[in-house]
């Protein structure tokens, strides 16, 4: 009786382990998808040693597709909710919205709603900021900047403002395309949303 008694205790102290650990779920796009490099050079996957090597159990699941838009990620996200139960949910989405020139509110309703669906899974959530190069004009690139800014204050949400800060416009931080960023610089996309994670782990 005592080693049936301990069998159970030990079953539920594995599945209470196991639920503590949580899944971080990572939606975005390429720049997340890690185009053009071998998916074990992303940060994604930088970022699942960096839990190990802090000592967290926490699995990451990259679900970023390269073009995947706002609307995309939005119209995806439940399923993955469904299927993965995340604790965390890292958006990183609107680069493709706005290369497209799409409208700054379209974006910030789809993102709005990617946090509310997160939430109501009983998910934390992350923002990743992103802007738009210059050529682009001032007042667009100022709607789409403010997107971010908006959401993070309206939802009470934490927010990386310029996740590509340090390597967007640096050229040896690019690849060729002068889009996505090289290899050498995921250590340094990881390094701008580390402090921001950890506190939500």
């Amino acid at each position: 009786m005592r080693v049936g008694w301990l069998s159970a205790g030990l079953a539920l102290f594995c599945l209470a382990q196991s639920a503590a650990a949580g899944t971080l779920l990572v939606v975005g796009d390429s720049i997340s998808a890690g185009f053009g490099l071998d998916t074990r050079q992303g940060w994604v996957s930088l970022l699942q040693t960096q839990l190990r090597q802090e000592g967290f159990d926490t699995q990451v699941v990259n679900a970023s597709i390269s073009g995947d838009t706002s609307a995309g990620g939005q119209a995806r996200l439940p399923a993955l909710l469904a299927v993965h139960k995340p604790s965390l949910v890292v958006v990183e989405l609107g680069g493709n919205d706005g290369l497209r020139g799409q409208p700054p509110a379209q974006l910030q309703q789809n993102l709005a709603s990617m946090i509310d669906s997160a939430r109501q899974a009983g998910a934390k959530v992350l923002l990743l900021g992103m802007r738009l190069p210059p050529n682009y004009g001032v007042r667009y690139t100022s709607a789409f900047a403010d997107v971010y800014q908006h959401l993070a204050e309206q939802k009470q949400v934490p927010l990386v403002p310029f996740f590509l800060e340090g390597v967007g416009g640096v050229p040896q931080m690019m690849q060729a395309d002068g889009i996505h960023p090289a290899q050498g610089a995921q250590q340094r996309l990881l390094e701008n949303a580390w402090p921001a994670i950890k506190p939500l782990l």
